[in-house]
């Protein structure tokens, strides 16, 4: 593997920061499924786990969406690959599945999570609201929160691909 990721930088205003660290982690995902077969792609960290690199990145996917799409702007336009009776379905591959397919849509849900972003200020509070409280998010809230989430499963990324073939990297 080699990293093409870029370094967030060390002295951006607070906005910058954030997005810098949004896209390092989610270029720090794509590397980690770099090279890689769709088979590989599909093959689940330990059973009976069913936590794979494709399955992960079909996760971030719906989470891109939900956060960017329903949370902030208040447009549901509904799951990709999970339902009420699968609500774990981002993770239910077949041998039909496949790189290609998850890889567009989730760039594609990054695209539109940029765009949406764009047009708010980090104190700006969203449409949508949590579904514990019922209190809206400010945009940085929502950034800070898809910082975590994949720094979270970038530990679990790096895992699984040293599974599939020794690769490792930070």
């Amino acid at each position: 593997m080699t990293a093409q990721r870029p370094s967030p930088a060390t002295n951006a205003d607070e906005r910058a920061m954030l997005e810098g660290w949004l896209d390092y982690h989610r270029h720090t995902l794509a590397w980690k499924c770099e090279g890689l077969t769709d088979a590989q792609l599909r093959t689940a960290a330990v059973e009976p786990s069913e936590l794979s690199l494709m399955g992960l990145v079909r996760h971030m996917a719906e989470v891109e969406r939900g956060w960017f799409r329903k949370v902030l702007v208040g447009d549901d336009p509904g799951p990709i690959y999970f339902s009420d009776e699968d609500m774990d379905g981002e993770f239910h591959l077949t041998e039909e599945d496949t790189w290609e397919a998850a890889y567009a849509a989730w760039q594609g849900e990054i695209e539109i999570a940029r765009r949406h972003a764009a047009g708010f200020g980090l104190d700006d509070l969203s449409q949508g609201r949590s579904r514990f409280t019922d209190e809206p998010f400010n945009l940085r809230w929502i950034y800070t929160h898809m910082i975590e989430e994949y720094a979270r499963h970038n530990g679990h990324a790096d895992l699984i691909r040293e599974r599939i073939d020794g690769a490792t990297g930070e």
